[in-house]
């Protein structure tokens, strides 16, 4: 029994089912798009799509739009034929084959309802609507900061910045964002405080129906704020969705009073000595830079104030040139014009230095060639010293405070220096000369001596000693003397000619100082001319060819028995010599 009422049921369920769906299907039905979005300027494009049961064809199709609660025909279709009905849309408005409708060169005005209505002669007639949305992308955000400052000793809220979006339709939303994070209006406790933010915004609809959005944004700035940057975004819906547009970013300028003052020794990477330009760099953290004074420690702890080659108001003290005495305890002090408060800071400046160079020698009495002499370099300074020795040429010959010199000569004489060095402190140094010389009487090293040389020529006799004192050369011959120094040497040169009594006697140089006096004889020799060499010569060979000419009539006499060179001969040339 209960399995016939639940087939029953079923039936009755289905068939209710198919009576619905044979209903739907039999009714006139219109589609189109609920809402179309198009940028003003652009074309719009609304469909209309209708279907007639059993396949029937329409009768007519009407578009309207709506006014105020009225429907204002545009177009009346019939068949083939197409009826403009309105002129509010002269030359903006077509319908296509597939009976849709478009609207170009679309303003703000066109933002409307429009209707298609469908007419037929066996299934009644059919519509549905479409709302035209109109909208224009606003222009990006403009942004402006305030270029006054703010103090945050300003109670009261202040200006940050103001931010404008032109042209948009329909109006956008502005919001304000700081380091990334947006903002809200916003009051200290209760509602009766002041508010910490605020905005502003004002909506103003252009005479081309645009809209401008300015929004201004208001807030208590503190310290930290000297490093927030500002942005406001541009929100505005474009098909369903939302979109938006950030200006760029800004930062405003904060005044803050100074909290710390830092006082430091430029450059602070090295060591500084005499001869070296230092500054003091005072820098405070406070907005704007206070005013800045520099003092000195002097005896009985009292404070002098210094100035510098440049400006100490902008926090740098220069010291040019320091000396042993720019040495000391300085303070920077600080005050602030808006309340009067004052700050400092001190650092102690030390000047590293070398003094007192000097170089002792034992003994200190004359030194004659052969004697011995040590020498010895002394020197102050607050760091470690090393020695060097140098000798006029500025090589190193020695390291250490004492140098031994043993066997002392005229050649050894010369200016050596000692040379003091701070490690610690690269380009500390002093030196020190001190002469070390030989006294002696003169000895004479070289002479020109023999000197080969022909009568009346002019010649240069060379005369070339050592010692010390400097000594004096002199000539016994009458002549031009030019004398030259040269390594401890002096030497003269006399030019005279050649007499008779010049090459008979010599010429005689003597070199003297207050130690003695040493003289020595140049020689001079007859030197044949090259025309006496010649007839020399030439007589050699005349006797060589006489003597082979005489030995020839010999030996052909001897040959020919006119000279007898036998014993017999030897006989008869006795015999006749007895007679």
């Amino acid at each position: 029994m209960a399995g016939g009422r639940r087939a029953a049921g079923l039936a009755l369920g289905w068939g209710c089912c198919l009576l619905l769906c044979c209903a739907a299907a039999s009714k006139l039905e219109v589609s189109m798009p609920a809402v179309v979005e198009v940028e003003i300027g652009g074309s719009a494009r609304i469909e209309c799509n209708f279907f007639i049961p059993g396949n029937g064809s329409y009768t007519y199709i009407n578009w309207f739009y709506i006014d105020r609660n009225n429907q204002v025909r545009l177009y009346h279709i019939t068949g083939s034929d197409i009826l403009r009905e309105n002129v509010d849309y002269k030359g903006q408005l077509s319908v296509g084959e597939d009976k849709a409708l478009t609207i170009s060169k679309v303003t703000m005005q066109d933002a409307k309802t429009f209707v298609c209505q469908v007419g037929t002669s066996s299934h009644g007639v059919g519509e549905n609507r479409t709302e035209l949305h109109v909208y224009k992308v606003p222009e990006a955000p403009e942004i402006v900061a305030n270029s006054v400052g703010i103090s945050v000793l300003n109670n009261e809220i202040s200006q940050i910045a103001q931010c404008v979006s032109k042209n948009s339709f329909p109006a956008p939303n502005i919001t304000w964002h700081k380091n990334g994070e947006q903002l809200e209006e916003k009051r200290l406790g209760t509602a009766a405080l002041a508010p910490v933010v605020k905005i502003q915004s004002t909506r103003t609809r252009e005479s081309s129906g645009l809209y401008t959005v300015s929004s201004t944004l208001f807030n208590v700035v503190s310290r930290e704020d000297r490093n927030s940057l500002y942005h406001c975004t541009v929100h505005y819906w474009l098909q369903g969705q939302r979109h938006a547009v950030e200006s760029r970013r800004v930062n405003i300028t904060v005044f803050y009073p100074t909290e710390h003052v830092k006082l430091e020794v430029m450059p602070s990477s090295v060591l500084v000595k005499e001869g070296d330009n230092v500054q003091l760099v005072c820098e405070a953290d406070g907005n704007p830079p206070p005013i800045f004074s520099f003092y000195k420690r002097e005896l009985e702890n009292k404070w002098h104030e210094v100035s510098s080659v440049g400006d100490a108001d902008s926090g740098v003290l220069k010291l040019n040139n320091v000396t042993k005495s720019s040495s000391g305890l300085y303070k920077c002090q600080t005050l602030e014009l808006d309340d009067m408060r004052q700050l400092e800071k001190d650092v102690e400046l030390v000047v590293n230095y070398i003094e007192g160079v000097q170089v002792k020698m034992e003994p200190s009495s004359p030194l004659q060639e052969g004697d011995s002499v040590r020498l010895r370099c002394d020197a102050h300074s607050p760091v470690a010293l090393n020695y060097q020795w140098r000798d006029e040429k500025g090589r190193k010959i020695a390291e250490g405070k004492q140098l031994f010199l043993s066997n002392l000569t005229f050649e050894t004489s010369s200016n050596l220096s000692c040379k003091v060095m701070a490690p610690s402190v690269p380009g500390l140094e002093q030196s020190k000369q001190v002469a070390v010389a030989v006294q002696g009487k003169p000895r004479i090293v070289a002479v020109s001596s023999p000197l080969y040389v022909r009568q009346d020529e002019v010649v240069n006799l060379t005369c070339k000693a050592i010692a010390f004192p400097r000594p004096s050369v002199h000539w016994n011959v009458n002549g031009t003397a030019h004398e030259y120094v040269e390594n401890q040497h002096i030497a003269s040169n006399l030019t005279v000619r050649v007499n008779r009594d010049l090459m008979r006697a010599g010429a005689m140089c003597r070199v003297s100082n207050e130690l003695g006096a040493i003289e020595e004889r140049i020689q001079l020799l007859d030197q044949k001319t090259p025309e006496s060499k010649g007839v020399i010569i030439v007589a050699i060979i005349v006797c060589i060819l006489v003597v082979a000419v005489l030995g020839s009539v010999i030996y052909f006499l001897h040959k020919k028995g006119k000279i007898p060179c036998g014993r017999a001969g030897k006989q008869d040339i006795a015999r006749n010599t007895s007679i």
